[in-house]
């Protein structure tokens, strides 16, 4: 008999732990699982990429509690009290008196819950996979019926805002708790020890053949350009750290190097980095492509892949651009010296910009040095049986 497992996330936008889970179900048998994905909202581009088999859910009136759960709950009492909806208004204050006064997150997603049932579907894994995403984590615990529940953590908890409070009160209700790197879990672990005997780490998964296939079913790069061509990929967003290599394309054009740097992605920095490009003059050779569900040619036809990420949790580009054969450079963020060897298999760098900017100028002036990057062996890989078994057992 088929395993029944949900996983649950906020959309499917282009991201990390979007694509982090496609690639999984894509490994997973399909005799062995029936497997439901529940969003909380209908949107995202990565929606097409859901094969037709996996079952789609979105939670039921989500729309009506987005608002409490992602405005300042003063700002909507106000609102209410301009519309003349006095009864509304004493809601509003009495969740902000939980969450911002008591400071009882539990108690806040409760009384937001209140009027909703637990899902009538009878599962044998419920997933809580959007982690940290507190209320996704209550909704698992509260209102999933399941025999097994996992918390999974894609982050570096000490760089987001992490609720320390919250999870060592919820996350107890999970049979296991996946962390996608050994650094990573270490950290977990270093905040909540008491969760020792839950925490395992499950890296993200990639398919190196469906990635190979993918970046010969575009063209990537169209602008004729005859020079170097340094690529990075991700959401346009400060942890993802675009900012960094702004100011080093400069210094290596001042310098003379025939490089331009393109970067695939989008998000909420985009007006920052396209005001940064114009003060340092760099319009037509740093160039935003913007996001693209297949960004597999351009990993392909660069010369250089950089990473320049603040910080990850396991992060899943970098995996990605290591299947093709071109030199990496990437910031030590947490996870990264379990992706690459310094020095052998590409280049590790603190975020800083003389570092990441001599460590780009290192392979320009350094043949054999970028040979034998790309020619490397030292590939970690990942053994998805053995990662796909900790799922059941």
């Amino acid at each position: 008999m088929k395993k029944k497992i949900m996983f649950m996330l906020i959309n499917m936008n282009i991201g990390g732990t979007e694509k982090a889970l496609l690639n999984m179900i894509a490994e997973m048998p399909r005799d062995q699982y029936e497997i439901t994905i529940m969003l909380l909202e209908p949107r995202g581009a990565f929606l097409e990429m859901i094969p037709a088999y996996i079952q789609i859910e979105y939670l039921k009136g989500y729309s009506h509690i987005k608002e409490f759960l992602n405005k300042p709950l003063h700002l909507i009492a106000w609102k209410l009290l301009k519309a003349g909806k006095a009864l509304a208004v004493i809601s509003a204050l009495y969740l902000y008196f939980l969450l911002r006064v008591l400071n009882n997150k539990n108690a806040f997603f409760k009384s937001v819950l209140r009027q909703y049932p637990a899902v009538g579907t009878d599962y044998d894994i419920a997933v809580a996979y959007a982690g940290p995403m507190d209320f996704i984590s209550y909704y698992v615990v509260h209102k999933i019926k399941s025999k097994k529940k996992i918390q999974w953590i894609h982050f570096d908890i000490t760089r987001i805002g992490f609720d320390n409070r919250f999870a060592s009160k919820t996350y107890k209700d999970f049979d296991k708790v996946f962390v996608v790197s050994e650094e990573g879990r270490s950290k977990l672990l270093q905040a909540i020890p008491r969760l020792k005997h839950k925490v395992e780490t499950f890296k993200n998964m990639i398919s190196r053949d469906l990635i190979l296939s993918l970046a010969e079913e575009e063209i990537g790069f169209e602008d004729g350009f005859n020079g170097i061509r340094i690529l990075t990929v991700g959401r346009l967003s400060k942890e993802k750290g675009q900012d960094l290599t702004i100011p080093v394309l400069e210094r290596l054009i001042e310098n003379g190097y025939n490089v331009r740097w393109y970067c695939v992605g989008e998000g909420v920095a985009r007006a920052q980095y396209e005001h940064m490009i114009q003060q340092y003059q760099l319009e037509n050779d740093y160039i935003l492509l913007g996001a693209r569900i297949n960004p597999y040619p351009f990993m392909k036809e660069c010369d250089i892949y950089v990473q320049p990420s603040r910080h990850e949790g396991y992060c899943i580009t970098l995996a990605e651009a290591l299947c093709f054969d071109n030199p990496i450079i990437s910031t030590d963020f947490t996870g990264a010296r379990e992706q690459i060897t310094h020095e052998q298999s590409g280049l590790i760098v603190n975020f800083d910009e003389d570092q990441m900017y001599q460590a780009v100028r290192r392979l320009l002036d350094d043949e054999i040095l970028k040979m034998r990057l790309k020619k490397t062996e030292d590939i970690k890989t990942t053994d998805k049986t053995y990662q796909l078994e900790k799922l059941y057992v």
